[in-house]
């Protein structure tokens, strides 16, 4: 099966489950918790974790999927409280939670959705060790996940932010979800320690790989491919794979920050190309994903081994 069919096939599959078991909702808090859940998206965490599950033990996923709606309902908890941080008022072309409900609701209906991903993991029919394991993972996970978030803003206020630092913040922001979505879906599904170890590594690294791509893109897209201002990372001095590359070569960004017309950003990519920053920087996705790949070698070869390692390549592969 070819991936945008898998994906697409699973996300309709995701959306039938979120309707069953959300699609009534019986209080205004519940159609805050419910307003970007329902809102699309590519349900790529579930479809993560479905794999993973079917990779250990073939058709393992039919009686565990309830699980895989946690990691969804997980990551659009995340996505409330981010747009109440960062006073976002739309996501994915809708007003935002706060927006709409104001900001007391829409931390409520956060919270209300972290409380459903451990209600939905209980619900998977599998052993009961295998679900402890299971929400102590996604319990560290939602930590981890909050230390990224605080990384992040504190490098707003800094110059000096280390490649390694600025690795582990993605990782932590952006990659430990994926990690949990492939553990948790090997968990539940009856896989080896060395299944779980190896699957858990593999989301982290392509959840990482996929926030530098993201940098990549919003420096070399153009805003009409994008949806966003071009270059707006490095007009804001957001400490980047990119802004530390560069620093590393010696490059100042300083005269950078300032409104860019489209001749600037040219000149701006032909400095970036020149030394050799921007290769540097699609180099080290590379090897994240290909090092992802390799420790997919404890799996059987199956199709969806096969549909894993396109999919780590699939989170490097949008276009500029």
């Amino acid at each position: 099966m070819e991936l945008e069919t898998y994906l697409k096939k699973t996300a309709d599959e995701v959306n039938s489950l979120l309707q069953d078991c959300y699609g009534d909702p019986k209080t205004a808090l519940s159609r805050a918790a419910n307003h970007l859940l329902f809102a699309g998206g590519k349900r790529l965490r579930p479809a993560l974790f479905k794999l993973a599950a079917d990779a250990v033990t073939p058709g393992a996923s039919q009686k565990i999927m309830q699980a895989g709606l946690a990691l969804e309902v997980t990551h659009n908890f995340t996505l409330i409280h981010d747009d109440i941080m960062d006073k976002d008022v739309y996501r994915r072309g809708q007003k935002t939670v706060h927006t709409l409900w104001g900001e007391p609701a829409a931390i409520l209906a956060g919270d209300v959705l972290y409380a459903r991903a451990f209600f939905l993991i209980c619900n998977a029919e599998a052993p009961e060790g295998a679900k402890v394991r299971a929400i102590s993972l996604l319990a560290r996970t939602c930590e981890e996940i909050c230390e990224g978030q605080q990384q992040d803003m504190s490098f707003e206020e800094r110059e000096d932010v280390t490649r390694d630092e600025y690795l582990d913040m993605i990782t932590k922001k952006t990659g430990v979800l994926y990690g949990a979505a492939a553990a948790i879906g090997s968990l539940l599904a009856g896989g080896s320690e060395a299944q779980v170890d190896a699957l858990y590594t593999y989301g982290c690294k392509i959840g990482a790989a996929f926030q530098i791509q993201d940098d990549l893109i919003d420096l070399l897209a153009s805003s009409e491919k994008s949806g966003k201002d071009q270059a707006s990372d490095i007009r804001e001095g957001k400490q980047t794979l990119i802004a530390i590359t560069a620093r590393e070569k010696g490059i100042d960004l300083k005269p950078w920050r300032r409104s860019l017309s489209k001749d600037d950003i040219v000149s701006l990519i032909a400095l970036l190309n020149e030394k050799g920053v921007i290769h540097s920087v699609e180099q080290e996705a590379n090897d994240m994903i290909s090092s992802a790949i390799n420790g997919l070698s404890v799996l059987p070869d199956t199709t969806e081994k096969k549909l894993l390692a396109d999919l780590a390549w699939y989170f490097i592969k949008r276009d500029y």
